[in-house]
């Protein structure tokens, strides 16, 4: 998977598309494509860039957003002023993994962007994908939905921040080894913590095998 998540963001306001294009670029592991200002221009760099996620909005000069969401296999949230409940179902019905009605700020844009990194890392693992797995990409993309704090709370999570309390400086395969989990998982849980804010990741020179 790659570092850096591009984004094409599909509206018809040049100074709006704009705005939300800086929003994007601001979020570390982010990079907007150069917005498309109608429905069928965004189909055409769809298919020829196939950025990893599309914002939508809904009114489009020339098309509905809601009708492209229906025609695209690329993940896509919905940005858009249309409130209304019709609206809202379509989209979720047509998979928008998210739904944010304008104005929003940045922050707000930030949240679900960073939850749509970790909902990409954790169904990015090899193997069997398990119920906890899958409920943790949905937690992800669903930051603020009733079962998010599960993730906060988690048995796992405590552990890997309780190994970090005892050596501040440590690599994924100490933390992994300390917590008895694999260095992928040990790698999931500091990147989402990273994400979060509550601890930071640097790269280590002059070592081999110890990320």
């Amino acid at each position: 998977m790659s570092n850096t998540f591009s984004v094409l963001i599909v509206e018809d306001d040049f100074h709006v598309g704009r705005l939300h294009a800086g929003y994007v670029d601001a979020v570390p592991g982010f990079h907007a494509l150069p917005p498309a200002p109608t429905a069928a221009e965004g189909l055409k760099v769809i298919t020829a860039q196939r950025p990893d996620l599309v914002l939508l909005d809904v009114y489009l000069p020339d098309a509905s957003g809601l009708d492209l969401l229906r025609t695209i296999d690329t993940d896509a949230m919905m940005l858009s002023a249309a409130s209304d409940p019709e609206s809202l179902r379509k989209a979720m019905r047509r998979g928008a993994l998210a739904y944010l009605i304008k104005p929003f700020s940045a922050e707000v844009l930030a949240t679900r962007l960073r939850g749509y990194a970790r909902y990409r890392r954790v169904l990015s693992e090899t193997g069997t994908v398990t119920q906890d797995r899958l409920e943790s990409a949905w937690q992800a993309l669903h930051p603020n939905s009733p079962t998010a704090g599960a993730k906060s709370n988690s048995a796992t999570e405590i552990a890997v921040l309780a190994a970090l309390a005892t050596r501040g400086d440590q690599s994924a395969a100490d933390v992994a080894a300390a917590v008895g989990i694999s260095r992928t998982t040990a790698q999931r849980y500091l990147s989402s913590l990273a994400d979060d804010g509550a601890i930071a990741i640097t790269l280590r020179y002059g070592t081999t095998g110890r990320p």
